[in-house]
């Protein structure tokens, strides 16, 4: 069976890694932020995500909140990014099942989606954030997108990921991201959204039972 290598860990510096903060306290004092993020969000949605709210949860200070995220915006696709961040750090811990690069991408795009689609609250809170993420957020919101091409262009080979690999990979994504706004706003249920995943990655791998094609 042929496995989908390790992916690199986010490279340093980039917004909504933990990489971002200098010192410890900084980085802590990060943590903790988003950690009261998550916990608002998964519990109340998007609109529990208040700002003095997320301070009282992480212990900082307002005007500290605001030095490290202007906006709830900011927070949520923050957030976003660590937690995908999260998800490529585990797969660079296990083999991603499957034979084929169909079979690999099926797997990984189903992980992230199931485990989105297991907390609704927190799913709905981080995708009503992209899609109101204007310029201001700009390197957040290319942080999840880099994170999700490169999970989903490093499933389909062995070797570092060519630039049709990863164009294919943003096709693959944007397909994602526009089918998880369908779920969060219920135009389209679970069921919809796994075979539009499925028809989309059979037609850009070549037929639907997965192709080698693309395979170091």
């Amino acid at each position: 069976m042929t496995t989908a290598p390790a992916v690199p860990p986010t490279p340093a510096g980039l917004p909504g890694t933990e990489a971002t903060a200098g010192s410890s306290a900084q980085r802590d004092r990060r943590k903790r932020i988003l950690d009261a993020t998550l916990a608002l969000a998964s519990k109340g949605g998007y609109e529990a995500v208040q700002m003095r709210a997320v301070a009282d949860r992480a212990d900082v200070a307002l005007g500290t909140l605001y030095r490290y995220f202007p906006s709830k915006i900011h927070l949520l696709v923050s957030a976003m990014a660590r937690e995908l961040s999260r998800l490529q750090e585990r797969t660079q811990r296990t083999m991603v099942p499957g034979e084929t690069p169909y079979d690999r991408l099926m797997f990984i795009l189903g992980r992230i989606t199931k485990g989105m689609q297991r907390d609704p609250q927190l799913t709905e809170a981080m995708t009503r954030a992209f899609m109101f993420a204007d310029a201001s957020a700009a390197a957040e919101v290319d942080t999840v997108g880099r994170l999700t091409d490169h999970m989903i262009a490093r499933a389909m080979t062995d070797g570092e990921p060519t630039e049709e690999q990863l164009a294919i990979a943003r096709v693959i994504s944007d397909v994602w991201m526009s089918n998880l706004v369908a779920w969060v706003t219920r135009r389209a249920s679970a069921t919809d959204v796994a075979a539009r995943l499925e028809l989309t990655i059979s037609l850009l791998l070549g037929h639907k039972n997965g192709s080698d094609a693309f395979s170091a």
